[in-house]
């Protein structure tokens, strides 16, 4: 079977996905994510707190929030239906850190939890980390001019 032959096959079998159900879903699931993220922050904004700590108790909470619901099955659920609306960057990072731990568990503490809890979300830090960094070192260059 040639390459254009496979690439035929397998658009035949791969089914149509419904674009405008998806996009809506994604927006709408997506925009709530964020709303419920925008409640906590409002909400802990009422304590007279620093807006960086504010910010940071926000954060947490939203990782948290990601975490459990991923540890109890709810997130990945909501994902199926949802689609690309559930990879909002916070809780998404907290789904794609607790699911390879959760998985891999039964392998022990060091060589499954541990290794593979960073499988999907270590490159997402390295980079990210990695940019930064460099986004910092041109910043910093770029101030004497």
């Amino acid at each position: 079977m040639t390459n254009k032959e496979y690439q035929k096959y397998v658009d035949k079998m791969t089914p149509n996905s419904p674009l405008a159900k998806d996009i809506l879903l994604a927006f709408l699931f997506g925009g709530t994510i964020c709303t419920i993220g925008q409640v906590i922050f409002n909400w802990y904004s009422t304590l007279e707190l620093t807006k960086t700590i504010t910010s940071m108790l926000t954060s947490s909470t939203m990782v948290f929030i990601g975490a459990f619901l991923t540890g109890i099955g709810v997130y990945d659920r909501l994902a199926k239906y949802a689609g690309a609306g559930t990879i909002v960057p916070i809780t998404g990072f907290a789904n794609a850190v607790a699911s390879p731990a959760i998985e891999f568990k039964s392998e022990g503490m060091v060589l499954g939890l541990a290794v593979k809890m960073f499988t999907v979300a270590g490159p997402v830090v390295v980079y990210g980390i990695t940019s930064g960094f460099v986004a910092g070192i041109i910043y910093y260059v770029m101030s004497f001019f």
